[in-house]
């Protein structure tokens, strides 16, 4: 056998040995990996799936919309949370079956849906909007420690204004007029110059009159 032959079979038999101490490692780790892939696709696959039936349940919130029956609405839209509560589409239907049980004058049934939003939305701006709507209520019932409580939560700059706004209408109605012109100019300096909405603002505001 010449020198070449033999430097061969010492590189084949050091590739057995290596095998035999390794291979299972290796496979194991071929596996893993296949398993992850395989995983990780029937989860973006799930993920697809869920995402579009809850597309449609939602857009059976918004069809029972047109009819005004906040029971149907609210139906439709506890359907969805109970479904795909994780979902972006719950906590919008939930914001829009509150809508309509307010105007049906369902309170009960709105601060439900409210709390739900406040406490499962994922995006912050939902949970702000739910907030101010529950406070809202809050200051309707009187209950405006209840109300100053969901006020006061951790906001995002751009709902300081909002916040402001109706901080200063709860302190205006339990009299504390001082810290309701504290809070009406503070809304005042976070709203943008160019809202109409600071023209109601300001109207709170001078109907405090001047400061003593």
């Amino acid at each position: 056998m010449s020198e070449l032959d033999l430097q061969e079979q010492e590189q084949v038999d050091a590739l057995k040995a290596w095998w035999n101490d390794n291979g299972k490692w290796v496979i194991g780790v071929l596996v893993a990996g296949l398993l992850a892939f395989a995983g990780n696709q029937y989860w973006k696959n799930h993920q697809a799936n869920q995402a579009e039936e809850a597309a449609k349940l939602y857009s059976e919130v918004m069809r029972q919309t047109a009819s005004n029956d906040a029971k149907r609405i609210g139906d439709a839209a506890d359907a969805l949370a109970s479904r795909y509560g994780s979902s972006a589409y719950a906590p919008r239907a939930q914001l829009l079956a509150a809508q309509a049980s307010l105007q049906s004058r369902d309170i009960p049934r709105a601060k439900v849906q409210l709390t739900w939003v406040i406490e499962h939305a994922a995006e912050s701006a939902l949970q702000d909007t739910a907030r101010l709507k529950l406070a809202s209520v809050m200051l309707d019932e009187q209950k405006y420690d209840e109300a100053l409580k969901q006020i006061e939560s951790a906001h995002p700059e751009s709902f300081t204004g909002l916040y402001a706004d109706l901080k200063g209408d709860v302190l205006s109605a339990m009299g504390k007029l001082s810290d309701a012109r504290v809070a009406y100019q503070l809304a005042l300096d976070k709203t943008d110059t160019k809202s109409t909405y600071r023209n109601l603002i300001q109207l709170k505001l001078d109907g405090l009159g001047a400061a003593k």
